[in-house]
């Protein structure tokens, strides 16, 4: 989720050109970049909740242009347009009810106690969501956390163990956040909302001493997977940063951190980073940069194949009088039916996270249903929009007594 008061990234949203125009690298400062991909008329919130149809029509739309610079390896949506994008309470990000998200980032939590001595500790979190993370930090290393989201919901926490150590700050991230220099600061699939990419990190080093010893753990799709395997479902506006290892490592040195580790985790879906304030360090990425360049090069005719594909997919099971359905309602989905210009060839979408369930999808309009709903619609085909959630959801279908075609992205 974006932290970021839009009025802070001013300077760079001006900067940002469309229509294909040269324009400079927000992560390493290149002069030019290449526009390589580009997308029109997407909705540019894919996470926000619509209780009609009708307002789910008519959401605000925006447009993807992919730019590559070839220096670091950061590719950026020049088009991205920050005021056209919210961060409320209306914000639905959670992955939290799906028991292999839940017990990924639960392990998660404990490798990071571990590894950094997290006991008792303070922890912030920039861009917290709802701040499941941040209470199981607290939960499992009795630690003290402050978590900064815009669509923070500190009710949703009620109740919940590890609670009562964390204030959640329901507001756009300010430097004056970190004025008190936390132990740990983690920031989870924040940054590839944010433009301005250097500027953002530079702000957070600003804050942090080298005597302090500050860890900073940062997490966001990888893209590296999204080019190779021509993932377009995962390329959409709110998104305008995209890292692979070596474009996220180049922006941390470039920001005077000293980078400890980087992974890549949760079936190659997510990159982390985890660095301290203790002076710059550089790395040889030439030969990476190259790989990704030619990937960069072959991705548009790839995508334009993998889309027909999936476009023909659908469109020939509706032929067929079959009900598809999509399986899991985020930012993927809203990707997949706009990007493929679908309507009446899907039926509906469901998704096990019940603060979705009645709601319309952006930009389509497709009502988001309860599984339990599905032995009525009886699908002849669903498409799983994410493959890590396969054999789970196989299972939650085969329960419902359902009997159709599974497939997934």
């Amino acid at each position: 989720m974006n932290l970021v008061d839009p009025a802070l990234s001013a300077q760079t949203q001006g900067a940002l050109a469309h229509g294909g125009a040269p324009v400079a690298c927000p992560n390493c400062g290149a002069a030019r970049t290449q526009l390589f991909y580009k997308v029109e008329n997407v909705p540019t919130n894919s996470c926000i909740l619509f209780a009609t149809r009708e307002e789910a029509l008519g959401c605000l739309r925006g447009e993807v242009a992919l730019h590559f610079c070839s220096d670091c390896g950061f590719i950026f949506n020049a088009s991205f347009d920050q005021f056209l994008t919210e961060y409320s309470g209306r914000y639905e990000e959670t992955q939290g009810f799906s028991p292999t998200f839940s017990r990924f980032h639960r392990n998660l939590a404990a490798e990071l106690i571990e590894r950094h001595g997290l006991r008792g500790r303070e922890v912030m979190e920039i861009g917290c969501g709802k701040g499941e993370f941040l209470v199981l930090l607290s939960q499992l290393g009795e630690n003290t956390g402050v978590g900064v989201d815009p669509g923070a919901l500190p009710e949703r926490l009620e109740g919940v163990e590890g609670a009562e150590r964390v204030t959640l700050i329901p507001e756009y991230f300010r430097p004056d956040h970190c004025a008190s220099e936390p132990d740990f600061l983690c920031c989870k699939m924040t940054l590839e909302h944010i433009p301005d990419t250097a500027s953002f990190i530079s702000t957070i080093r600003a804050g942090l001493t080298e005597d302090k010893g500050t860890v900073v753990f940062f997490q966001v799709p990888e893209t590296y997977r999204i080019l190779q395997h021509c993932a377009f479902e995962d390329i959409y506006h709110e998104h305008c940063s995209y890292f692979t290892e070596t474009s996220l490592r180049r922006l941390f040195e470039d920001c005077d951190f000293a980078v400890s580790r980087t992974a890549i985790e949760y079936d190659d879906q997510y990159l982390t980073i985890e660095a301290t304030a203790s002076g710059k360090q550089e790395s040889d990425d030439g030969s990476s940069l190259a790989e990704l360049a030619q990937l960069v090069a072959s991705f548009p005719e790839r995508v334009a194949a993998h889309k027909a594909h999936w476009r023909d997919t659908v469109k020939a099971a509706a032929a067929q009088g079959k009900s598809v359905v999509l399986w899991g309602s985020g930012s993927k989905a809203v990707s997949f039916l706009t990007s493929l210009d679908l309507d009446e060839e899907v039926t509906c979408v469901t998704d096990i996270n019940p603060n979705r369930h009645g709601h319309f999808m952006p930009g389509t309009g497709h009502p988001i249903v309860a599984p339990e709903e599905l032995a009525e619609i009886k699908p002849g085909l669903i498409v799983i929009m994410n493959r890590i959630y396969k054999d789970e959801i196989e299972d939650y279908v085969s329960s419902l007594g359902i009997s159709c075609e599974v497939t997934f992205l």
